[in-house]
């Protein structure tokens, strides 16, 4: 089991997605992480993970973790600005107090 907590960043682009079904599927995705399951999830740099869904235009959503059960939500995307989005996800993460 996780706590999950949201940047404020990562719930503005939450809330924000314009396509319901996605909103629905990627906050499914985060009831299951809640309930321990990550499901397809690899490091991409600095203690920062991406969240991998294999549907649409590729939905990215990016973590970090804090001790063993803490899961920060950093940021989110699609395949389209992955680059940029995984910038932004470890500017976010060091900026994180411990």
């Amino acid at each position: 089991m996780y706590k999950i907590k949201r940047t404020d960043e990562f719930a503005h682009w939450l809330d924000n997605l314009k396509d319901s079904k996605v909103k629905a599927r990627l906050i499914r995705r985060l009831e299951k992480v809640a309930q321990g399951n990550l499901g397809d999830v690899k490091p991409v740099a600095s203690g920062v993970f991406e969240m991998r869904e294999f549907f649409g235009s590729g939905w990215r959503m990016y973590y970090t973790l804090r001790g063993t059960v803490l899961i920060i939500m950093l940021a989110g995307g699609d395949k389209s600005n992955q680059q940029t989005d995984i910038k932004k996800a470890i500017r976010l993460a060091s900026m994180l107090e411990d």
